[in-house]
């Protein structure tokens, strides 16, 4: 999908720092992603990739700089004001965040009851082609505790993507996961995008995979954004630390 040249980006970001005490974890972020697009974010451990996606659904607040998501601004926004922007948002969490008291199929539905206006019918009707969609039918009444990681991950794919949202962020969607499920599951994501015209924005440590998900990268280091550029020739980047990112030379003194 592209985007028309004077629409507003759906993500901007300008002049972002985050701290956790002594620690500048961002510090000067500036970033607009437009509708439509498929941002990879790569970085070394600790660059506050996870931080940088809890900024833009408001589950962590900036200390400087403005954050907006959607046409509206989430870093002065009370959890009650954030919740109809949450409402156009699927997350994906690294640690999955499921419900250990829902079953699976309940984790999935989740956020439809959330936002109510569908029947139980429809509701269970669009469960179970999502499930379908990420190889787990017949695992609907399955507990967390009683599946392994790797369909935790797909359940919180599923989740994220049930109710069709404007933007979907993914924290390490395919982290656990085999080559084969990694290239299914983000066969899934481009279909739903295709689908339904939403933005995608994904962190992993997969960069191969990512790159040939993602139409851009960019790279988060030390605080910074340190490169953007088309996904397919991030390998080849300018700058000698991303290279060396990318092709897994990286270590902690590197230039």
């Amino acid at each position: 999908m592209t985007a028309a040249v004077d629409e507003p980006p759906v993500v901007a970001l300008r002049g972002v720092r985050k701290a956790f005490g002594p620690r500048d974890v961002l510090t000067g972020i500036d970033l607009e992603v437009r509708r439509g697009g498929r941002l990879g974010i790569i970085g070394p451990a600790a660059a506050g990739k996870t931080v940088l996606l809890k900024l833009l659904c408001g589950l962590e607040r900036p200390d400087a700089g403005t954050v907006e998501v959607l046409g509206e601004a989430v870093g002065d926004r009370s959890e009650l004001a954030l919740a109809p922007l949450r409402a156009r948002i699927g997350m994906l969490f690294q640690n999955y965040a499921l419900f250990d008291f829902l079953t699976v199929a309940g984790n999935v539905g989740f956020p439809l009851r959330q936002a109510g206006g569908t029947d139980e019918a429809t509701l269970e009707a669009r469960v179970s082609a999502r499930l379908r969609a990420v190889g787990l039918a017949g695992s609907e009444h399955k507990l967390p505790s009683e599946i392994s990681g790797g369909m935790k991950k797909r359940v919180g794919i599923a989740r994220a993507t049930v109710a069709a949202p404007e933007l979907l962020l993914y924290d390490e969607p395919t982290a656990g996961l085999d080559p084969v499920t990694t290239s299914k599951m983000y066969d899934l994501i481009a279909a739903d995008q295709a689908a339904t015209g939403c933005t995608v924005i994904a962190v992993s440590s997969d960069v191969v995979a990512l790159a040939a998900f993602a139409e851009e990268v960019v790279f988060l280091d030390g605080g910074q954004l340190r490169y953007r550029g088309p996904a397919a020739t991030v390998a080849d980047a300018p700058d000698a630390r991303v290279r060396a990112f990318v092709r897994g030379e990286l270590t902690d003194g590197a230039a």
